[in-house]
Order: structure tokens, then C-alpha cells, then sequence
């Protein structure tokens, strides 16, 4: 019981911001380039309420909290992009999705600046040093994962958008299995070999970016 309540009060505030601003910053990104699906419906919003599912934002990230996964992540409900009324559908595709992915970067140093803030006030109660810990690799995880290059996740709409027309066409094919795939790699382990390095190399990025902070704060 002890152990619920710690993931939850450690990870929760990381996990809905973390999801919430993802979906956020897809829909404002789709707004920017055209499409106002999003933004009709109310989804061009910063209010958690609006993109929660109870599934994907709460019960992965618990279950996997609980399991001592080296990765806790989740999904939000995805914002509704009608990518044919974008400007430059093609085009502007791939920036959308990696709109998400970017916003994600973002919160990870954020979070790190927190964590460096917080040390340096020299802040005596962990908790705090625990959620910050948690909102930098939450965010990194999700920005590692959602950049996967395989539809219906955001690498995979970049590289739709990237590829030439007909191969466009034929990888996107792939989305309605893609899922289960990722699903699959998951199960066999396999999805670690792209999550590690690029949750590295984003890291050793934001601790460059951080390291004057830090510094200046030391």
C-alpha cells in the first residue's frame, strides 16, 4: 500500500503534465499550420480534464510505477488531426507530430532546472527532489518513445512526411498494426535498444543546456 502511495505522489503531477502539454502542443501546432479540428473541439487546452484517459494517463503509469519498470510512460487521448487540411499536408505533418515530442523536451529541462534550483536553496525534503527526478525522465521516456519511427506514433508521421511520396504511402500502411509492433518489441525487450540511446543522448543535450544554471547556482 505504502508502495502505491509513493508512486502515485511521486509521479502523478510529472505524468499529466507531461501528457497533457504533448497533446496540447500537437494541437496548437495543427492550428498553426491550419487545421482548427482540434481547436474546434476544445482540445487546444492546457486543462489535464481535457486530454486524461483513464487507461493511458493513469493506469500504465501505476502498474508500471508499481512494477519497478525502467520505463513509466503513457498516453493521453489523442487530439484529432485532420492532416489533408493542413497547408502543406505533407509537409507540415511532421512538424505537428514533433510538436509533442519537442513539448516534452521542454518540460524534461524544466524539470531539471527544478531539481538544480532546489538543491541549490539547499531544500531539505526529498519529496520534492523525487518529483523532479521523475518529471525529467518521464519526459525524456515519452519524448524517446513518441519518437519511435514506426505510425501511428509521432516518429512515424515524421517519417511519413519525409519519405518520398510513394514509399509515404506504403509506410503509412503500416499504422493500423503498429501498435501491436511496438507492442510486440516491448515484450521481447527489443524497444530498449532505441529508448536508451536516445534518452542518453537527449539528456547529455539538456545537461549542456543546464550546466551554466548549474554553475551559476553552485
Amino acid at each position: 500500500m505504502n508502495d502505491i502511495v509513493q508512486a502515485i505522489a511521486v509521479n502523478a503531477l510529472p505524468i499529466i503534465f507531461a501528457i497533457t502539454l504533448h497533446e496540447a502542443a500537437h494541437a496548437y501546432a495543427a492550428k498553426h499550420f491550419g487545421d482548427l479540428t482540434a481547436y474546434a473541439q476544445g482540445r487546444m487546452s492546457l486543462n489535464p480534464v481535457k486530454h486524461i484517459d483513464l487507461f493511458g494517463t493513469i493506469l500504465i503509469p501505476l502498474v508500471l510505477a508499481l512494477l519497478k519498470s525502467p520505463f513509466i510512460f503513457g498516453y493521453a487521448k489523442p487530439v484529432p488531426v485532420d492532416f489533408s487540411r493542413l497547408r502543406n499536408p505533407k509537409r507540415h505533418m511532421a512538424w505537428v507530430a514533433l510538436a509533442g515530442p519537442a513539448a516534452n523536451l521542454i518540460m524534461a529541462l524544466i524539470w531539471m532546472v527544478v531539481f538544480y534550483s532546489l538543491d541549490a536553496a539547499a531544500v531539505d525534503e526529498e519529496y520534492f527532489f523525487l518529483v523532479a527526478k521523475a518529471g525529467v525522465f518521464i519526459n525524456l521516456v515519452l519524448f524517446a518513445f513518441n519518437l519511435f519511427p514506426l505510425p501511428p506514433l509521432d516518429g512515424g508521421r515524421i517519417m511519413t512526411s519525409i519519405l518520398p511520396l510513394r514509399y509515404a504511402i506504403k509506410f503509412a500502411r503500416i499504422e493500423p498494426y503498429g501498435f501491436f509492433i511496438v507492442l510486440g518489441l516491448m515484450m521481447l525487450n527489443l524497444l530498449h535498444y532505441w529508448m536508451v540511446p536516445v534518452i542518453g543522448a537527449a539528456n547529455i543535450v539538456l545537461n549542456l543546456l543546464v550546466y551554466p544554471l548549474k554553475t551559476l547556482l553552485n
